[in-house]
């Protein structure tokens, strides 16, 4: 089953100098984006991630630091990258927990701002989890009926995690072929942020999802508690988080 797109979607696979969002790096970053016709574009880079890969990733991506050393950087691949992005909806696999969060910081961290809000996301994992309970390599032999090859290779889990959801959409007739609706569907959380630090409540208010203010509403805790805003911003918090955080503070001062 093809897709019914509004707009193009873009797949996409990160792999990584590890899994901590605030502080890991991309080191190799592939994207298939399926424009409404349904022709697809694959764009596959590796990335110098300005930091020593640790001997953990290696053993799951097999790319090492000579791989990459003289690749360019996130920051000199951005604005391509942008370019690649636009207008696109997004898609992944376990996308919405990791690889959409730790792409939106290292677009901050190259001083782009990347528009997230205005777009759908996709998990692919989230939708295969919701159905079957499997990993990307269960899911494309339950769906596909084939074996992945080159698993942890970014081109081949993402071509992979595409083809999953187009089977997903054939296997199952309570899914509805919207993209509004998949991102909804596979949505686990209503977060405000990517990392889950910053929730909406059951009336669409931010409320702080962590901590001694957890479930209470981020307006309040920063206007009646100032210093909070502080020790956040000053703590190893994602830059996506801290950027929510700012635009709600600021949000409190124009009211």
């Amino acid at each position: 089953m093809q897709l019914n797109l509004k707009n193009p979607i873009a797949f996409l696979d990160l792999e990584t100098t590890g899994i901590n969002v605030a502080k890991d790096r991309i080191v190799e970053i592939a994207i298939v984006k399926v424009n409404i016709d349904g022709s697809e574009e694959v764009s596959t880079f590796r990335v110098n991630p300005e930091m020593k890969i640790p001997a953990q990733a290696m053993a799951i991506h097999g790319i090492t630091d000579e791989d990459v050393k003289d690749k360019p950087t996130f920051k000199e691949l951005a604005k391509q990258i942008v370019k690649i992005l636009e207008g696109c909806d997004l898609a992944g696999y376990n996308s919405n927990r990791f690889d959409f969060p730790l792409l939106a910081e290292e677009f901050l961290r190259a001083d782009i701002d990347f528009d997230m809000k205005k777009r759908k996301f996709v998990d692919v994992q989230t939708i295969f989890h919701k159905m079957e309970q499997r990993t990307l390599t269960a899911a494309y032999r339950f769906y596909c009926d084939k074996e992945l090859e080159g698993a942890h290779g970014a081109e081949a889990d993402t071509i992979a995690t595409y083809e999953v959801l187009k089977a997903q959409l054939d296997k199952y007739s309570s899914l509805e072929n919207n993209i509004e609706y998949l991102s909804e569907f596979s949505s686990q959380n209503k977060n405000a942020d990517f990392a889950g630090f910053i929730a909406f409540d059951k009336n669409g208010e931010e409320i702080f999802n962590f901590g001694k203010h957890k479930g209470a509403k981020v307006e309040e805790v920063l206007k009646n508690q100032p210093g909070y805003f502080s020790w956040i911003m000053n703590s190893d918090f994602p830059l996506y988080t801290k950027k929510i955080l700012t635009e709600i503070k600021l949000r409190g001062f124009n009211k």
